[in-house]
């Protein structure tokens, strides 16, 4: 199924959240997958599906022991967890340091996780930039969104790399905005995209919503459903989607031309010659 990986440049505004929220809604079966080679903090931030915690030590390390003997889609879910409200998640590496002695990993962990038979993968990949051998995983996805705050610095960030950033796959804008403007702060940093004059599939947003975040690290449900990052979620979620649709809507219609094109052409009357 799908790859979708979710990241920013200048730190890594609400991506783990946004990662997390977005998981929480999406509309067919999906795995968080921590892959930020700086560490992640699933394991400390939410609790296991049995209220108890998760394991730190399963997930991205454990993967990356055995996929040295060669990694295949089917082995990812051996490694992974499921979090409150049934979320299955892979838990990131616990500390930077790790990352030094899986620089080979990531190729292949993205070409595992875009070929995922039974679910689409949410990738919160942190901060681009710092790490380049990550750009091997960003190349497998689908889909690159890039999270950014409307601050000066953070949209200067974001305009620096969206000029240098291959043009597959495809790539995305959500800026984390206040809910007092919301609006017209995703249409001022769509206005500053524009001006870069690289094609970007959509410029979207979700709220920033403290309360909602806190929400989220607890049991799921109720005032949760109701928060304003749900909410705004829900939204984006429904924007990624019916991006991912058409762009598999695309490809199925570029492969059918191709296909008729190597396909030999029978005489008038249908008969071979």
């Amino acid at each position: 199924m799908a790859l979708i990986v979710l990241a920013a440049d200048k730190g890594a505004p609400g991506v783990t959240t946004a990662a997390t929220a977005l998981g929480a809604i999406w509309p067919r079966p999906v795995l968080l997958a921590e892959c930020d080679p700086a560490g992640g903090d699933l394991a400390y931030r939410l609790p296991a599906a049995d209220g108890g915690v998760l394991n730190p030590a399963r997930g991205l390390l454990t993967l990356g022991a055995m996929a040295r003997r060669g990694l295949h889609p089917d082995q990812i879910h051996e490694h992974t967890q499921k979090i409150v409200g049934g979320l299955d998640v892979l838990a990131g590496l616990t500390h930077g340091e790790q990352a030094s002695g899986l620089t080979w990993l990531w190729g292949p962990l993205g070409r595992a996780l875009a070929t995922l038979p039974d679910a689409d993968v949410l990738a919160d990949c942190g901060r681009l930039g710092g790490h380049p051998q990550l750009a091997e995983l960003t190349t497998e996805a689908s889909l690159v969104v890039l999270f950014t705050r409307a601050s000066l610095d953070h949209v200067a960030h974001l305009r620096e790399r969206l000029q240098i950033m291959p043009r597959e796959p495809q790539v995305g804008v959500v800026v984390i905005a206040d809910p007092r403007q919301y609006r017209t702060t995703i249409d001022e940093v769509r206005r500053i995209v524009a001006g870069t004059g690289r094609h970007v599939a959509f410029v979207s947003g979700l709220a920033h919503d403290p309360k909602g975040a806190e929400l989220l690290r607890g049991q799921w449900g109720g005032r949760l459903d109701r928060s304003l990052l749900i909410r705004t979620a829900r939204e984006l979620g429904g924007r990624l989607d019916a991006q991912l649709r058409a762009q598999e809507s695309a490809e199925s219609a570029f492969r059918a031309r191709e296909q008729a094109a190597r396909s030999p052409v029978e005489p008038s009357g249908g008969v071979r010659p």
